[in-house]
């Protein structure tokens, strides 16, 4: 019985304290739930792109808009004496480089294609001749945008080097003066190149979706504050002794 004789006593700044605390904890914790479903649905969306038949290569940014991770084929020469090189590492943190190599299409438009993974000691074209294929020949591989990364963790490209981070369309055309350059670019599948490089297939389709467990976290953290604020603020009445 000693609880029900406790009484709950207001103080003003704990107050002022707490409830936009939890206020913002819980905006968080929604926050959180909404980017669940938000991730979900990109996961699934990327899923079913990638689980669709291959389809031609489009002919106009907007007819590419929607293929984002969509396979693609397309039928042309690579322009060997053009690559590019993004600093990469493997799925083993071998460290190397992605090649990127100008496509030229048949109507004379370049297309970028990332051919896959190359060690360091494999940068040099030379080192991995079988691998340049050469004539026309039909490709099939995700089309990617080119959106620049986030965050400022991501360094600048080096166009005067040759030396990527990520993929720049406009200035990686500018530094091969090529011209009529597709505003996406493709990702090699993991089908084994003459000699074995560039190795294929180095496309990253899986997405982090931590957001229940961040949810989660955030509503505990409310719920917690706010039973501290009850406990300190229920007192015995004063001059009360303890039931013996």
């Amino acid at each position: 019985m000693g609880f029900l004789r406790q009484r709950f006593h207001f103080t003003l700044w704990p107050t002022l304290f707490t409830i936009p605390a939890v206020l913002f904890m819980l905006g968080l914790g929604t926050w959180q739930v909404e980017r669940l479903s938000w991730k979900t649905a990109l996961i699934a969306a990327r899923d079913a792109a990638l689980a669709a038949p291959a389809v031609p290569l489009p002919e106009s940014s907007d007819e590419a808009l929607p293929l984002d991770f969509h396979h693609v084929t397309a039928h042309g020469a690579f322009e060997h004496d053009k690559e590019l090189y993004i600093g990469a590492f493997d799925s083993r943190d071998v460290e190397g480089f992605q090649i990127v190599t100008p496509f030229r299409l048949d109507d004379g438009a370049v297309l970028l294609v990332n051919r896959g993974f190359v060690p360091t000691r494999r940068k040099d074209p030379s080192t991995r001749e079988a691998g340049q294929i050469a004539g026309p020949v039909d490709i099939t591989g995700i089309l990617r945008h080119a959106d620049p990364p986030r965050g400022l963790v991501v360094p600048q490209n080096r166009p005067g080097d040759n030396f990527w981070f990520y993929v720049d369309i406009p200035a990686m055309a500018a530094t091969r003066d090529l011209d009529r350059v597709l505003p996406f670019y493709l990702e090699a599948g993991p089908a084994a190149n003459p000699g074995g490089f560039p190795i294929g297939g180095q496309t990253r389709v899986s997405l982090p979706n931590d957001h229940l467990q961040y949810a989660i976290t955030w509503y505990l953290f409310a719920l917690t504050l706010t039973v501290i604020y009850f406990i300190y603020h229920y007192r015995k009445p004063q001059g009360e002794e303890p039931a013996s």
